[in-house]
């Protein structure tokens, strides 16, 4: 990548499409995610695998719980889709590809991808030199987070969103850069949606809360953020997210902790492969 495009995607994005690219290319099947689009996508060149972020070891919690998160997530769209669901909202969707590995529950579906226009333009750009185009089903739409938050329900209505109809609406590793009080409005404002829609939500635990031998993590990861000038803004207990859920208007609130999706996508393997604790789900209907 080279000359404007050198800036976007963020390194947060890149190294999520990495690591699920590393399960596929490391670790033994079964694959809970098999994601090498992402890779594709960036392009990072030879050698990617020695980066430091990248180490098969020292990282394979958190690539599991990326592959996890993502999985429970396309699962869950698959579920809503079969039951006549069929719109999907990925709010900061990044490099998510989704909508090029799922081609038949894609085709039930409108999707709506919302990030920054920087980042919407690269990958315009990177899904056409690949050769797979944006697909009549999937609508890139781009807002600008920083300057006008509150703009993105605009902006998907004329991106085509029907907000008359049910969606399943899934926000991934965006909260902890947020302000408790930016993300109680994101909350209000999926609350209004129609009735039968859903919100997938991940939001990290305060360190207290977290397994002891993944807190060390959790602090370089914090340490990272910061240093790359995204800090960690937001940490939340299960009950404090349960209750903003409420407070926005939600009918049905669940907490999904990411242990469950450990047994859930990970029981029996050979190779101990478990995703790291620190990062938990909410479920919320309208």
């Amino acid at each position: 990548m080279t000359g404007e495009t050198e800036a976007v995607p963020d390194n947060t994005a890149v190294r999520c499409a990495l690591w699920r690219a590393m399960h596929v290319q490391v670790d033994p099947p079964p694959h809970v995610l098999e994601d090498e689009v992402g890779l594709r996508l960036v392009d990072p060149g030879d050698g990617w695998r020695d980066r430091p972020d990248m180490d098969p070891e020292a990282t394979r919690g958190f690539r599991a719980a990326m592959v996890a998160r993502a999985r429970f997530i396309e699962d869950l769209v698959a579920e809503q889709a079969d039951r006549g669901v069929g719109q999907y909202v990925l709010l900061g969707a990044g490099l998510d590809t989704f909508a090029q590995r799922e081609p038949e529950t894609v085709s039930r579906l409108r999707v709506f991808e919302v990030d920054r226009p920087a980042t919407q333009n690269w990958k315009r750009r990177r899904l056409a030199a690949l050769g797979y185009g944006i697909p009549d089903r999937l609508h890139l739409v781009p807002v600008d987070f920083e300057t006008d938050a509150g703009s993105w329900p605009a902006r998907l209505t004329e991106a085509g969103f029907d907000p008359g109809r049910p969606a399943v609406v899934a926000s991934t590793g965006v909260t902890m850069y947020l302000t408790k009080e930016a993300t109680a409005a994101t909350l209000r404002r999926i609350a209004r949606l129609a009735p039968g829609s859903t919100l997938a939500l991940t939001f990290l635990l305060p360190a207290d809360l977290v397994d002891e031998r993944d807190r060390a993590g959790l602090r370089a990861s914090e340490a990272g953020a910061r240093a790359s000038g995204t800090p960690f803004l937001s940490f939340y207990t299960p009950d404090e997210m349960l209750a903003l859920a409420r407070e926005a208007g939600f009918r049905d609130v669940r907490h999904v902790p990411g242990g469950s999706l450990a047994e859930r996508y990970f029981s029996g393997r050979r190779d101990g492969l478990r995703p790291s604790t620190g990062e938990d789900l909410l479920l919320a209907r309208t």
